[in-house]
C-alpha cells in the first residue's frame, strides 16, 4: 500500500517472492559500502543513503526513472530506507518500494544472505561502548571555549587544558581534570588593539587573578550513563567540583561521550555558569552599583571537549 511519502512497503515474504519470480526491479542495499560487504539480501547493489552523492549513485545503478526500485536498511528501528524512498520518489522514481524491517526482518524470516560476514551479528553503531582502564588527557587535543557578555556584545575564546586523568569501571566515569588558566585566548578581537586589553582584564583580580590562581580543577564525583545512551547525544549525567579563583563548588551537566577508538575517547559538553559562585564579581548588579558600561552577565558559557587516551 502507498503511503503519502509516494512510496510503498513490502514485506520480506513478498521480496522473497519477487526474488523467486524474477521480476524485473532493481533492489538497493542504502547502508554504507563496509556493511554492504560484510552481509546483504542476494542481488542487491549498494548506494549509501548517508552519502551527499546517494542521488548520483542511484542514477548510476538505474537510469530509467520508471523502473521498480526496492530499498531496503538496517532494522524497523532505523530511518534509513523510508528516508531514501522518500529521496527516490522526490528526484522521480516510480515505483518505489520499502522493505519492512530491513536486514534484520530478513534474518528473522529466516531468508538467507549474501556477504563476508551473511551469519555475523552487526553493531548498529547507536549505543555508547566503554572499555574499563584509565585514561589520560591529551591537552593538545582538548580545549575549553568560553562566552562572557554584557548587554551590547560577546566575546569569546579558548583556555588550554593542562592534563589530568579519567577511569571508567562498569560504565561510571571518574578522575580529575586541570585547566592552564594562563592560557586564555581571546578570538573575537583578533588583530584589535583592544584584544590585549581585554585578555589583561580577565586574567586580573577583577577575574581570574590568573597570577594567585594560575589552574582550575574539576573533580569528576560522578559521572554515569543515561537511561538510553545514544551515540551523538548527551549520553553521560556528570557531576563533580570545580575549583576556580581558589573557590570550589559543585556543578552537573551532560555531557557527550564517544568512543574515538584505538584506546581513546572524547567527552564533549556545553553550559553555563554563574562566574559569582566562584567569587568573580566584577561588573555584576548583584552585587555592585552604578555599573553603567561596565556592566557584565552573570553567566559564562563553557563549551568543553576532553580527549583522553
Amino acid at each position: 500500500m502507498q503511503n503519502e511519502s509516494g512510496y510503498t512497503t513490502i514485506t520480506p515474504r513478498e521480496l522473497k517472492q519477487w526474488l523467486d519470480e524474477r521480476k524485473d526491479y532493481l533492489l538497493i542495499d542504502i547502508l554504507p559500502n563496509e556493511v554492504f560487504v560484510k552481509r546483504h539480501i542476494p542481488g542487491a547493489k549498494n548506494a549509501c543513503v548517508y552519502e551527499v552523492t546517494f542521488p548520483d549513485q542511484a542514477a548510476a545503478l538505474v537510469s530509467e526513472r520508471e523502473r521498480a526500485i526496492v530499498v531496503y536498511g538496517s532494522s524497523h528501528l532505523s530511518l534509513d530506507a523510508a528516508t531514501a524512498a522518500e529521496k527516490l520518489v522526490r528526484l522521480g522514481y516510480s515505483p518505489v518500494y520499502a522493505l519492512v524491517g530491513g536486514v534484520a526482518a530478513w534474518r528473522k524470516e529466516g531468508l538467507a544472505l549474501d556477504g563476508e560476514e551473511p551469519a555475523a551479528e552487526s553493531d548498529p553503531g547507536t549505543r555508547l561502548r566503554l572499555a574499563d582502564g584509565t585514561y589520560k588527557v591529551d591537552p593538545e587535543a582538548s580545549l575549553l571555549t568560553w562566552v562572557g557578555r554584557n548587554a551590547n556584545k560577546m566575546h569569546h575564546g579558548t583556555v588550554r587544558l593542562a592534563g589530568g586523568e579519567i577511569s571508567i569501571l562498569g560504565g561510571s566515569l571518574s578522575g580529575v581534570v586541570e585547566v592552564d588558566m594562563r592560557s586564555i585566548q581571546n578570538i573575537d578581537l583578533e588583530g584589535d588593539e583592544l584584544q590585549p586589553v581585554l585578555i589583561a582584564h580577565v586574567e586580573s583580580d577583577d577575574f581570574f587573578f590568573v597570577k594567585r590562581f594560575p589552574s582550575a580543577k574539576f573533580a569528576i564525583k560522578s559521572a554515569r550513563p543515561v537511561a538510553e545512551p545514544y551515540l551523538g547525544s548527551p549520553n553521560y549525567e556528570v557531576g563533580g567540583a570545580f575549583e576556580l579563583r581558589g573557590v570550589q563548588r559543585d556543578i552537573c551537566f551532560l555531557a557527550t561521550v564517544s568512543n574515538l577508538g584505538e584506546g581513546r575517547i572524547a567527552a564533549e559538553a556545553h553550559f553555563d555558569i554563574d562566574r559569582t559562585r566562584w567569587n568573580v564579581l566584577y561588573g555584576s548588579s548583584r552585587f555592585f552599583e552604578h555599573l553603567g558600561m561596565h556592566l557584565v552577565f552573570d553567566p559564562i558559557t563553557v563549551q568543553l571537549r576532553i580527549v583522553a587516551g
